[in-house]
């Protein structure tokens, strides 16, 4: 079969990138095909946190992300053991917590009453780029297009396809779901089970009492970076979130490994311990894992015909942060595309400077100089001067290059 622009990966990123497409030059609508290796809903492991710059580019496409199913976290904390500032945002939550297969799968929705067309059930197994376009090989047989968008993730086919030697910056990620605090609250028993949709056991032996006046709230989230002095180049986090509308909490831990050549404990001993603290034991649910391909401005991202989005670029370094990225890249590939058609040149020699200069290119080089700060500054007396004794600063810097990129993010 043969298209303009075939796109591998119907996650948030290649999503983004066919439906700004469909705005921004809608003469290409029908010549675009999503090749999804699976079938919606799927599971995807992702804390799902949606903050605002992502809501920000889902209204520029006419998308309302209320209509999923989601938690407000109202409030956000960042700490370092335990005390550290709060973040609230004017007339919104801090961010929403969605489960990613039910994101995407209304996002595919969206993209499919568009007109574009999505494929799934189709597993790629290489990509081959020439002068007069891209062969794409399948279990369903070959595909041909003038341009591929690898949006295949952290470890897809398109991006070891064209970029066979390049260095790989891996962070590494534990999640666990539990009950919400008023399960606690309410001290319930201990065979009052409750089981998600991923079939993961939540029915845990209480430890502690988080009913007091100084217990968690389950509207807000909370962040803490308490594991980096023990070499773990990361946080743990806490927020809520929900399966089926049932409220459950999201716990998780996220290593950068940048300090991996150092001694550090097992992954999953600060997790275990955070969640001890506030009345839950690790031992009682599911842990489940992956590693998260991070952004380096040296990062390759495209070779003639063929050009790379979201996870399969790098996804935020400095908190693994990957839906409002992944998006935000969708829209500054579909910019390039689109002119890319109206040269009827498919270099995409302009594609790595177009990200640079773009509010999201901005923000990810940004949180990649305060991820080798704030983590490879591992000292314990260096984490408290900057979570407790410099909140101004660090407000400052975060609503200045941290957040709002999605109002800058496209090309000066």
């Amino acid at each position: 079969m043969e298209a303009k622009i075939i796109i591998l990966g119907g996650g948030p990123s290649g999503l983004s990138t066919a439906l700004h497409l469909t705005r921004i030059a809608p003469h290409l609508t029908h010549q675009i095909l999503i090749l999804e290796k699976e079938h919606y809903p799927r599971f995807k492991l992702c804390a799902g946190g949606l903050v605002i710059d992502a809501e920000i580019i889902l209204e520029r496409l006419d998308l309302d992300v209320r209509e999923v199913p989601h938690v407000d976290a109202q409030t956000a904390h960042f700490d370092f053991a335990g005390k550290g500032l709060k973040v609230r945002a004017r007339k919104r939550p801090a961010f929403r917590v969605i489960r990613r297969d039910e994101f995407d799968h209304w996002l595919a929705k969206k993209a499919e009453e568009r007109g574009i067309e999505i494929r799934q059930g189709v597993t790629v197994k290489k990509v081959i780029p020439d002068e007069n376009g891209v062969s794409v090989e399948t279990d369903q047989g070959e595909f041909r297009a003038e341009i591929v968008v690898g949006a295949d993730g952290s470890n897809g086919v398109t991006r070891r396809c064209v970029f066979p030697n390049e260095s790989v910056f891996t962070a590494r990620v534990l999640e666990v779901i539990t009950p919400d605090y008023s399960v606690l609250a309410r001290r319930a028993k201990p065979d009052e089970a409750i089981s998600n949709i991923n079939n993961e056991i939540v029915s845990p032996r209480r430890h502690g009492d988080a009913s007091g006046e100084n217990a968690p709230r389950n509207d807000v989230a909370y962040f803490d970076f308490f594991p980096v002095p023990n070499n773990i180049a990361g946080y743990t986090w806490d927020f809520p979130t929900q399966i089926r509308g049932q409220p459950m909490r999201c716990w998780g831990i996220y290593d950068t490994n940048l300090l991996a050549g150092y001694k550090r404990p097992v992954l999953k001993e600060p997790l275990a311990e955070e969640m001890k603290r506030k009345g839950f034991e690790l031992g009682d649910y599911e842990i489940k894992g992956n590693p998260i391909r991070w952004y380096n401005p040296r990062n390759k991202a495209s070779v003639p015909r063929v050009l790379l989005v979201g996870d399969a670029v790098g996804a935020d370094p400095l908190f693994g942060e990957g839906i409002s990225i992944a998006l935000g890249y969708g829209a500054i590939a579909a910019q390039e595309i689109a002119e890319s058609f109206q040269r009827n040149e498919f270099s995409f020699r302009r594609y790595k400077r177009r990200l640079a200069r773009s509010g999201l290119g901005q923000t990810l080089f940004a949180r990649w100089l305060i991820t080798h700060i704030i983590y490879l500054l591992k000292w314990k007396w260096f984490q408290i001067l900057f979570w407790r004794m410099l909140k101004p600063i660090v407000l400052l810097v975060a609503w200045g290059f941290v957040l709002n990129w999605s109002k800058r993010n496209f090309p000066l």
